[in-house]
């Protein structure tokens, strides 16, 4: 299963955006403290996070924490990694955990060093520094799902139909 993990984040739009991907993807999403904003329902909202009761989420109160509960891959997000997402191979891999750092300071560097040979980096551009946050994980969780046949997903509409454009009719009076 693909796990999103978002390591100390900041701004509740980007988690809202990835909860909107976890939702599309069927990811766990797990936040791992300290938080940048509140998780009680007033705030979710203001913040666009209506995805929180379409998706399995997890808090955790430090890395440590997290890790002793939770065995399985780990691909970490970095400006300093060396191998682009598709550069690994997850067809292999049970539970996949990406993980995805601060917006402001990204993932702590010690934890990094422990995992060089897991660090992702998205290729863009060499005068960028990096992607959004949401953006990063939205790319990385397409890349897992298409490795994996999109195992679980729909490849036509559902809410309005697989047929809706052969049916759909424009009203030229409106």
């Amino acid at each position: 299963m693909l796990n999103i993990v978002m390591y100390q984040p900041e701004i509740p739009q980007n988690t809202g955006n990835v909860m909107r991907t976890c939702a599309a993807f069927h990811a766990r999403l797990h936040l791992i403290e300290p938080l940048g904003f509140y998780l009680d329902e007033a705030h979710l909202r203001r913040a666009g996070m209506d995805y929180r009761d379409q998706i399995e989420l997890h808090v955790w109160h430090d890395w440590q924490s997290f890790v002793k509960e939770n065995p399985g891959t780990y691909y970490f997000t970095t400006r300093y990694g060396k191998k682009s997402p598709d550069e690994f191979d997850y067809t292999k891999d049970d539970e996949i955990y990406y993980i995805f750092g601060r917006e402001s300071t990204g993932i702590d560097k010690e934890i990094l060093k422990e995992h060089l040979d897991h660090c992702v980096r998205i290729p863009m551009a060499g005068e960028a520094r990096c992607l959004n946050v949401s953006n990063t994980a939205a790319i990385c969780a397409y890349e897992v799902m298409k490795q994996k046949k999109y195992a679980g997903l729909s490849r036509h509409e559902v809410i309005k139909g697989e047929d809706f454009l052969e049916t759909f009719r424009v009203d030229k009076g409106h």
